[in-house]
């Protein structure tokens, strides 16, 4: 008996956005507030572009104009949108979004975009469909970015910025793991600390903001002061290099994480991502 792949439509969801005039600081709340890693741009209700927490992250940290966030127009952070037709299979979604480095695709209706699919929901579709097919050591990277924990949060941003990543593992001086640092980390840190009286002027959030913002690769004033034990999130979740791929997804989709780290007899040997366990839904 043959078996017809499954379309994209069976997976598409309805996507939170946000107008494309809207501003970075806007942005940066909504992705708080929702607790998710993208939100897609509308124009007078079509999707039109997206921004992910990765590109606002990198901006907070490059940027250096003097401009309030809540200035800064949503357009210098969004990027287009990719689109593909709900009849695509969800496989061949899966490879384009490898291929394109992306981790959504907006899903075309008759000429209209209607919904999304994430690497999330591709994950959900590996659970439901693919028990015993791979092992998490299969489809592991093997190598990973790491400081420690008493590094001063100018050094973490620093090397996200030099190495391109979202995330740092961070680790005690005994070299055992104590937990994580990524950009949603950043992004709580630039939102609260002005109500900590550590900024110049407390009074206005988005002034908290711009300010925060300069101080994250600053060598003097909270960048070099706020360890980064103190905004790590909590202990790093994990998964074996034995282990089936299921229980991975079922470890990031409960924990809402990006990625777990992989144990080979007890010690971290490398990272497992959303994006690795695309390109083993693309492999089976």
């Amino acid at each position: 008996m043959s078996y017809s792949l499954p379309n994209i439509k069976s997976i598409t969801k309805k996507p939170i956005s946000i107008p494309k005039e809207s501003t970075v600081a806007q942005a940066v709340r909504q992705i708080l507030q929702h607790n998710v890693s993208h939100l897609m741009v509308s124009n007078e209700g079509d999707l039109v572009g997206i921004v992910t927490q990765k590109d606002l992250g990198f901006f907070l940290l490059s940027d250096n104009t003097e401009d309030n966030l809540d200035k800064i127009p949503l357009a210098k952070v969004m990027k287009p949108l990719v689109t593909v037709d709900e009849s695509m299979k969800i496989k061949e979604g899966a490879q384009i979004m490898i291929d394109r480095k992306i981790g959504s695709l907006g899903i075309n209706s008759h000429g209209k975009t209607v919904g999304i699919i994430t690497k999330t929901d591709l994950i959900r579709h590996y659970l439901q469909k693919y028990v015993g097919k791979k092992r998490v050591g299969d489809f592991m990277t093997v190598s990973y970015v790491s400081m420690y924990e008493d590094d001063p949060i100018h050094k973490i941003a620093a090397k996200m910025v030099k190495e391109k990543v979202s995330r740092i593992i961070l680790k005690s001086q005994a070299d055992a793991i104590t937990g994580i640092v990524t950009f949603k980390d950043l992004f709580i840190l630039a939102m609260t600390l002005g109500r900590e009286g550590r900024t110049v002027d407390n009074t206005d959030p988005a002034i908290s903001v711009i300010s925060t913002r300069k101080g994250f690769l600053s060598e003097s004033g909270f960048g070099k002061t706020i360890l980064s034990k103190e905004v790590m999130s909590s202990q790093l979740v994990t998964a074996d290099y034995n282990d089936d791929l299921i229980t991975a997804c079922e470890i990031i989709l409960d924990n809402n994480v990006n990625g777990v780290g992989v144990l080979v007899n007890g010690k971290l040997s490398g990272i497992l991502s959303k994006t690795d366990i695309v390109r083993a839904l693309v492999s089976v």
